[in-house]
């Protein structure tokens, strides 16, 4: 039953997908990045409620007050800045450690040819890691979340198709990898 256990995990996407226009925007990211208070202030009421949201949206103004000219670096310069190594060996090791989650073994592919994928899981990775840091500040956590999880519920869907079709049609396999690659990249850019 390994493609009913495959399937959930695009449930849970889809049923994210379904509730997540109903929550808020992040207040830092309205307050901080798009300099919208207002936005920030209704943001906050709605997930704080009426009385509960004064001494977070302070902190916030606070952190406005002394981030004010400093500048959102881009990935170039981020890897530049030699006091973030830390935290980006952190992040890589975390990220490489997704080729052992066995999601690759699923096409069922010849032994030969699961050192090509795992490559590719880490080219994909590093594609999502450097797209989305990239467009993350022109469209917002928001839009990035709903339409990773869009991507990975639809691709999710192709993936279990090929993979039902794969014994008679042996080509699907590596269609499946593809869409492996192409998991990897949406969970990347969203979730």
């Amino acid at each position: 039953l390994w493609n009913v256990l495959l399937s959930f995990s695009g449930l849970v996407a889809l049923i994210q997908l379904l509730f997540l226009p109903f929550f808020p925007e992040s207040p830092p990211y309205l307050l901080l990045q798009k300099e919208d208070k207002a936005g920030c202030l209704k943001a906050m009421k709605q997930l704080w409620g009426e009385e509960n949201y004064h001494t977070e949206f302070d902190d916030l103004m606070k952190e406005k007050a002394i981030t004010k000219g400093t500048k959102i670096m881009n990935v170039v310069e981020l890897l530049r800045e030699r006091s973030v190594y830390p935290q980006l060996c952190t992040m890589l090791l975390l990220v490489l450690s997704l080729q052992l989650c066995g999601l690759s073994a699923t096409a069922n592919l010849q032994e030969s040819i699961i050192p090509y994928v795992s490559l590719g899981v880490s080219i994909s990775e590093l594609i999502s890691i450097i797209f989305c840091s990239s467009i993350i500040d022109r469209f917002g956590r928001r839009m990035l979340l709903c339409g990773g999880y869009l991507l990975m519920a639809l691709i999710l869907a192709l993936l279990e198709t090929s993979l039902l079709l794969s014994d008679r049609f042996p080509w699907l396999r590596y269609c499946s990898v593809i869409l492996i690659f192409l998991f990897i990249i949406a969970y990347g850019i969203g979730p």
